[in-house]
């Protein structure tokens, strides 16, 4: 019996998820290529860029690194 358990990512995993994906995607990957590359769901990667965007985290937006 395998497990499905959910995995959380941290703010750092996400960012670098997304700067992968973002560079595969250039490449002229497609979404669901990557998003299966990735392991994660094309509405987790759709949620992170709405969340994380141009990969800045939001602690680094409020100024405190």
């Amino acid at each position: 019996m395998t497990s499905n358990k959910r995995r959380r990512h941290t703010p750092e995993q996400i960012i670098r998820k997304l700067a992968e994906g973002n560079m595969l995607l250039a490449a002229g990957q497609e979404l669901d290529e990557v998003c299966r590359h990735l392991e994660v769901a094309e509405s987790t990667w759709h949620r992170w860029l709405a969340q994380y965007g141009g990969g800045v985290s939001p602690v680094n937006r409020s100024g405190l690194f």
